[in-house]
């Protein structure tokens, strides 16, 4: 019920998000939400509602872990520069 010939799905793809991440936040796993992203965009054009929808989920949760570690970093870094030696 979910595949029909023709139809586009509409799930977001995150697309820039995830290169964002990768350049600015954390590059493997930017890597992999782009690759999801693009999986989304795929199954968004055949149609096909279930796979857009689980590869858009695994996009944003990737997305969403690099955000979590690139702040979780930069204040590490932020500490270790205010900390006197």
């Amino acid at each position: 019920m979910e595949k029909m010939e023709g139809a586009r799905s509409n799930e977001k793809t995150y697309l820039v998000w995830s290169i964002f991440n990768t350049f600015c936040c954390c590059f493997p796993l930017g890597v992999a939400a782009i690759i999801y992203s693009c999986r989304a965009d795929t199954a968004n054009s055949l149609g096909d509602g279930t796979k857009a929808r689980e590869s858009s989920r695994t996009a944003r949760n990737l997305n969403i872990a690099a955000v979590v570690i690139g702040i979780i970093c930069l204040i590490i870094i932020i500490v270790s520069y205010m900390v006197p030696k």
